[in-house]
């Protein structure tokens, strides 16, 4: 059994990813903003009403985890708005609030947790293709989040090689295309199947593919 925490947890992929991880006998430790109905009806740890852009509300994680040792780190949270081109500067405020979201929240909750890491332990980022720049053929707008995610992808990959030394892998995931709130509904596969295909990854993620950049099916994504 591993102690595991899932940041994002309350609905979507982190939702399935509690769900599918709680059922396989692990220990799971929820952590999101609002629980919402699903969520506490699995009956596992959780940390609510997190702002995971607070300094403070880092502290308050770090705190409940007392001493405890992490074997994964999964940070699930994100947050997604659509601004394009000829929009930019009237929505300059949801740019900063998805670099707060989806780099920086994640990136210091990693540096506060450092404590409860040990050899052996994980850390994933559920990340996105859309932060890809070889990728990126279309445009089609989406500035912050892709932005975002791809300076995400930029920190996940320096971690690997700074938390190598420690024995702890660090892995990069793009779960594909999922139906969720996030998406609108749309999407190629459901929340169930994206958890499924992220913790084959997370159970192949070792020290010798730290540091990748991966689709959930197993497809290394170009930087």
């Amino acid at each position: 059994m591993s102690l595991i925490l899932v940041t994002g947890s309350a609905r979507g992929i982190g939702l399935e990813l509690t769900r599918q991880l709680l059922a396989a006998g692990h220990e799971v430790i929820a952590v999101c903003r609002d629980a919402g109905v699903e969520l506490p009806a699995l009956g596992c740890e959780r940390i609510e009403g997190v702002e995971l852009t607070h300094a403070s509300e880092i502290e308050r994680i770090r705190r409940a985890l007392t001493e405890r040792k992490l074997d994964v780190l999964i940070h699930n949270a994100g947050l997604l708005h659509r601004e394009g081109l000829g929009s930019l500067r009237e929505r300059v405020q949801d740019i900063r609030a998805q670099f707060e979201t989806n780099t920086l929240a994640p990136l210091l909750l990693t540096e506060a947790l450092l404590p409860n890491l040990r050899s052996g332990s994980k850390v994933v980022f559920v990340t996105s293709r859309m932060g890809s720049v070889a990728d990126n053929s279309s445009g089609g707008g989406y500035y912050g989040y892709r932005m975002s995610k791809g300076a995400l992808n930029v920190a996940g990959k320096s971690l690997s090689i700074d938390l190598r030394e420690r024995g702890v892998a660090v892995a990069l995931l793009h779960p594909g295309f999922v139906r969720t709130g996030m998406t609108g509904g749309a999407g190629d596969i459901d929340p169930a199947t994206a958890a499924a295909q992220l913790i084959e990854r997370i159970d192949a993620l070792n020290l010798s593919n730290s540091g990748q950049f991966w689709h959930a099916k197993g497809e290394v994504l170009p930087w």
